[in-house]
């Protein structure tokens, strides 16, 4: 027997966040258990090795069994739902990366649920018919711009299914993963993957399901469009081109559209497009990528980039930085990686001066790109800018919402009121940011602008909620709503991990009002104190700044409750519970007052 390889990466929040100390049991096809792993501090297994079918079969179109081994996993940890995957394929050669979106369990529930996601085989072993259509050149959007996240049905057009949102790196890994064999040569994989994208982008650009009145942009279904299959593995192979072209795709000289690159496995289905099964040929017969697609679309196609990524703070600056580079991009990354270094620890701290790449910088680059499965040269090109980009967005998303609950109040009781479209006002605030915390968690629950309108938008994202929930999908949200909204949302609160403070130091988002001065009082502190720790040099402060403020060694420091406090917001804020605060200043409720004084275990 061949061998090949597992390794299960449990992530939450769009990857911002690892969940340590799952436990992971890997069983063959017959139910034998094989191995039992746990996740370390970035969320990861250790990767094993697993034996399966011989490469040789994956390679030709005319094998009739199944090219692979099938294994199965089973994930547990203390307040999170369990899982298990099925019918995993491992190849021979290959590295399969399991991805597990473990969800919290809500506040209610005393025991966990189990969720099964069935894998099974590559849409190029299938002989269902593709009937992908789609217009070459006609346009809608003004640039081709990558979407990220996309939203995926998981149906065919029009279905009850639900929808998904996936960054389009991982979408694009996915399909690929779920259409073609990882073992295929290198240049057969990368011309199938710009085919993946480009189709992908051309749904996007041309809007050819949300002009039809869907609210998602791309199906799975392999009839329609291309294969995805939600909570899948994906193959180190395929992976590594994905990081470096992602935004990358197909089109005709002097056109901007992304080209229709429509496809089939060549053998069992045939269509007018790419054939699957013939760029292995191809491949094996010395051509390149973009010749293997010159060979089943026009011959003048070319690649092209992207010009925008969405939801990506700042874009690639086009050269690689690497040690002994300086300026403000070399500052970015060393800002992006000090914040994410506190979900992952493993990444050591960068010491080198502000905008200088020095060892350190390159250190933590280096153990980035180790963690989040990066070529690991300490050099930061497309691929490793993008994904530091990505986390740390997701980073500073969970930060911003977990300030904007301070802020807003959230506490343990739901609204006594009925909201409906057309509603306004600061319950539909508090409905749309708690629809955000969710969907961070919940990859089928689309995010809203918190604008007070209970518009269309917030609609789709509450009969979603309901959907998932098993409610009466009618997008009213009543009491039974409230009432699971704020079940969900507590259960992500109380077991979500996240980055402990340091020792003898409390955490702190600047509100509205706060002063350096006033902060001292509160702390019992003094404002030379918080400005040495922060490396402040005046005293101007702007809201959502993030602030270390010393505290005592003594167990508990003194707390000035402040307009929007509540037990719960202060509970989350410092790392404590509301019966902790409750138990140590003798509350027998949960009401506090503005200008009252609190220990607060520290």
């Amino acid at each position: 027997m061949a061998i090949g390889y597992l390794v299960v990466q449990a992530r939450t929040a769009h990857e911002a966040i690892p969940v340590k100390g799952v436990q992971v049991e890997v069983l063959d096809p017959f139910g034998n258990s094989v191995y039992y792993l746990q996740t370390d501090e970035n969320g990861e297994t250790q990767k094993v090795p697993l034996e399966t079918a011989d490469k040789s079969f994956s390679l030709n179109p005319y094998y009739k069994g199944t090219p692979f081994t099938g294994y199965q996993v089973l994930a547990q940890a203390e307040g999170f739902d369990s899982q298990s995957v099925l019918e995993i394929p491992v190849y021979d050669g290959e590295t399969a990366v399991l991805p597990l979106t473990l969800v919290p369990m809500q506040r209610t529930k005393r025991s966990p649920s189990l969720t099964e996601i069935h894998i099974g085989p590559p849409a190029v072993s299938m002989s269902k018919p593709r009937l992908q259509e789609g217009p070459d050149a006609f346009y809608v959007l003004r640039q081709v711009v990558i979407p990220n996240p996309i939203t995926v049905h998981l149906g065919a057009p029009g279905s009850p299914a639900s929808n998904v949102q996936v960054s389009f790196p991982d979408y694009v890994k996915n399909v690929a993963s779920s259409e073609i064999y990882p073992t295929w040569p290198k240049a057969s994989l990368k011309a199938n993957i710009y085919a993946i994208i480009t189709f992908a982008l051309n749904r996007v650009y041309t809007e050819w399901y949300r002009s039809r009145g869907y609210n998602y942009d791309i199906t799975n279904s392999t009839a329609y469009d291309q294969y995805f299959v939600y909570g899948r593995p994906v193959y180190e192979s395929i992976s590594q081109i994905v990081d470096n072209i992602f935004n990358e795709y197909v089109r005709r000289p002097g056109q901007l559209a992304p080209y229709f690159t429509s496809f089939c496995n060549g053998t069992t289905v045939t269509c007018s497009g790419l054939s699957q099964w013939g760029t292995v040929t191809l491949a094996e017969q010395g051509l390149t990528p973009l010749k293997i697609l010159r060979s089943y679309y026009p011959k003048d196609v070319e690649i092209a980039e992207a010009s925008a990524v969405s939801g990506i703070l700042s874009s690639y600056p086009g050269s690689a930085l690497r040690q002994g580079s300086r300026g403000l991009n070399v500052e970015i990354i060393q800002t992006y990686l000090n914040r994410i270094r506190k979900n992952y620890p493993a990444i050591p701290a960068i010491t080198d001066p502000a905008g200088e790449f020095g060892k350190s910088t390159k250190a933590a680059v280096t153990r980035f790109q180790k963690i989040f499965d990066l070529a690991a040269d300490g050099i930061v090109g497309k691929s490793t800018w993008y994904k530091i980009s990505s986390i740390y967005t997701a980073v500073a998303r969970l930060a911003e919402l977990d300030s904007e609950g301070n802020t807003l109040g959230i506490g343990t009781v739901p609204p006594d009121i009925t909201l409906r479209q057309g509603s306004r006002g600061q319950d539909v605030i508090t409905l749309q940011y708690l629809l955000d915390v969710i969907s961070e968690y919940y990859p089928n629950v689309p995010a809203v602008s918190q604008d007070g309108i209970f518009g269309k938008d917030t609609k789709d994202a509450v009969t979603a909620f309901q959907n998932m929930m098993q409610l009466t999908p009618d997008g009213i949200v009543g009491s039974l709503t409230w009432n699971a909204l704020y079940d969900v949302y507590q259960g992500i609160q109380e077991n979500i991990p996240l980055p402990k403070p340091e020792p003898g130091v409390i955490e702190y988002t600047v509100v509205e009002g706060d002063t350096l001065w006033a902060l001292a009082r509160r702390f019992g502190t003094t404002v030379d104190a918080i400005k040495a720790l922060n490396g402040l040099t005046g005293d101007l402060l702007r809201i959502g700044q993030k602030l270390k403020i010393p505290s005592s060694q003594s167990g508990t420091f003194s707390y000035t409750v402040a307009a929007g406090d509540t037990l719960w917001a202060l509970a989350r804020r410092f790392q404590t519970t509301v019966e902790e605060i409750k138990r140590i200043n003798g509350l027998g409720g949960d009401e506090i007052f503005v200008g009252q004084t609190l220990l607060i275990p520290g």
